[in-house]
């Protein structure tokens, strides 16, 4: 039988880009014992990949169960792996939006439930990565926002649940990010005639943004602060000015926080 490791064992879903593989680097860098969960195979040096489509529950139970039976504890759960879509909710498909809340949601459901009982043993810690989209639902991603509201009020549902274990969880609502995730994510402009080319505009805004955001390690380095920190806080933004936008979007009028982001999208 392996002896548990002496180190602090860190899951981190979609470790394969952007912000997880950053996240998963630097935890690794700090001599956690790091696995990925994700179905790239390209992970830092020295971090643990499995294979895993953690839409599929069997699959996250058995990688989760087969990591436990590696290391003997489980410490740290960040739920990362996400993607992205855009285009009118009008013409968005059924399928599509399915599959987005399959990987967004539920994906970190399968992987939250399938540690709890390890994360139970020791007390621990699990982070979710929201998007500041949760908050400010933008025209044109409407499943995307939606997906990553879900995940907000999920985490903070369960951060009540597994409290009494000496669990902690926190969500994280990053803003814009200069990653992968933008020349990745799924673009559908079916309709765009109807809503006279709002519809690309829009995304172009949007992917413009995204392009000019944060780096992927800045982010990184806020996810493992509040990963490692004493008491996080239940919900934190993540970028120098949504920490602002945050505190307007709750003295502000939902309306005018509305309309605004009509406009700016």
């Amino acid at each position: 039988m392996k002896m548990p490791s002496d180190r602090l064992v860190a899951i981190v879903t979609g470790a394969g880009s952007g912000i997880g593989y950053e996240t998963a680097k630097l935890l690794k860098e700090m001599d956690m014992e790091v696995w990925d969960l994700s179905r790239r195979e390209r992970c830092p040096e020295g971090v643990n990949h499995i294979p895993c489509d953690i839409s599929d529950e069997n699959r996250v139970m058995t990688a989760v169960n087969l990591i436990y039976s590696r290391t003997g504890h489980i410490d740290l759960l960040i739920n990362n792996a996400g993607f992205g879509i855009s285009g009118s909710v009008e013409f968005t498909q059924a399928e599509e939006s399915e599959r987005l809340m399959r990987v967004n949601l539920l994906g970190a459901d399968n992987v939250t439930r399938a540690c709890l009982k390890y994360l139970r043993e020791g007390g621990g810690r699990i982070v979710f990565i929201s998007s500041a989209a949760a908050v400010f639902p933008i025209p044109f991603q409407a499943w995307y926002s939606a997906s990553k509201a879900a995940l907000a009020a999920y985490a903070l549902a369960l951060r009540n649940e597994v409290r009494p274990f000496g669990i902690d969880v926190t969500v994280l609502l990053p803003g814009d990010i200069k990653t992968g995730f933008t020349g990745s994510r799924q673009k559908q402009t079916r309709g765009d005639d109807i809503y006279k080319g709002h519809i690309a505009k829009s995304v172009a805004v949007m992917e413009k943004d995204e392009i000019n955001g944060m780096s992927a390690e800045y982010a990184a380095r806020q996810v493992v602060k509040a990963s490692t920190r004493r008491n996080p806080p239940p919900l934190k933004s993540i970028g120098p000015k949504y920490g602002l936008l945050l505190f307007l979007n709750r003295i502000l009028p939902a309306r005018f926080v509305n309309f605004l982001l009509g406009k700016l999208y």
